[in-house]
């Protein structure tokens, strides 16, 4: 059997763990009927790298209306600055008159200002009133801020969400926040619940308070000036790997095919040679724990790939 350069940095530190630990290697990698499985993912893009590249705001009115208005500012050379908040992404590319940018934020100094904060208490289900407000039953702005708070609860400050608080409050910062129902009052002092038998249930508390926010300004970095220079600076930006069926062997390039058309290619260790070279030509080579969401450029067509690994393939 031919030891591929992932079976020999595998077996290599097994043995040296085993020298160390006393431990067989048989014990580190699993045995040999439950061997680690490599899964390679690979998915077609129906549009092409311009067009994916291209940030085009959404229609609602929580992100994508200040997002649209930021960019009526800021193109092609104006700025904007909001507090507290970046209403755009950052390194997002737009288009303006056929030409194209990167949108910036820089933080250009901080500012105190009142603002409204919201806090949610939980409340028990033997105390939930009949009044209570279902949290579905809300519009967008105010559901979501009331969902952030009760993660944020539920998880005792760990949910990914966590750093959209100050402290335990959400601050309602973006327009359509300061339209909602829990700017206008109509919320503070109401019980909220996550569901209709009235589990997770919070009381809303609505406070004004002064404070510093930092200043982010806006403004938008032209790279483009045709449609033909802005691929080349996605290409050179945003596509993880350019490959060409002749710069594969037929044996890795009939495994990269495999997984096109199947979506999926799967082998368990020791993998074989041309898996091995089709992973290294994906930039996929010291990969042994798993990535997704990269962007492949192969015989002219749009992808994005990933590697799963399963330390047990039954």
């Amino acid at each position: 059997m031919v030891l591929t350069r992932r079976r020999v940095l595998q077996t290599g530190g097994a043995t040296a763990l085993t020298a160390l630990a006393g431990c067989t290697a048989e014990s580190l990698l699993g045995s040999n009927d439950d061997p680690p499985e490599y899964s390679l993912t690979v998915d077609s893009i129906d549009v092409s790298p311009v067009e994916h590249a291209l940030y085009e705001p959404d229609d609602g009115p929580l992100f994508g209306a200040p997002a649209r208005s930021v960019l009526d500012d800021i193109l092609p050379d104006g700025r904007h600055t909001t507090y507290g908040f970046r209403p755009l992404p950052s390194d997002a590319y737009v288009e303006y008159e056929d030409s194209y940018y990167q949108t910036k934020h820089v933080v250009t100094g901080r500012t105190g200002k009142e603002r409204q904060l919201v806090r949610a208490d939980p409340v028990p289900e033997e105390q939930v009133p009949e009044d209570a407000v279902l949290i579905d039953t809300l519009e967008r702005p105010s559901a979501r801020t009331l969902k952030i708070l009760h993660s944020y609860t539920q998880t005792d400050g760990e949910t990914s969400t966590a750093e959209l608080l100050r402290g335990d409050a959400y601050v309602l910062r973006r327009p359509a926040e300061l339209e909602s129902r829990l700017a206008t009052g109509n919320l503070d002092g109401r019980v909220v619940t996550m569901t209709e038998s009235g589990t997770w249930a919070y009381r809303v508390r609505v406070n004004r308070e002064q404070i510093v926010e930092t200043a982010y300004t806006a403004l938008a970095i032209p790279v483009a000036g045709s449609r033909a220079q802005f691929r080349d600076v996605v290409f050179g930006s945003r596509i993880d790997t350019e490959v060409t069926p002749a710069a594969l062997p037929r044996d890795a390039r009939d495994i990269l095919d495999q997984a096109i058309e199947g979506e999926t290619y799967t082998e368990t260790v020791p993998i074989s040679e041309p898996f091995d070279t089709v992973l290294e030509a994906l930039g996929l080579g010291a990969v042994d724990t798993g990535v997704n969401g990269k962007l492949l450029w192969y015989d002219e067509e749009f992808y994005r790939y990933g590697l799963y690994v399963n330390p047990s393939a039954s």
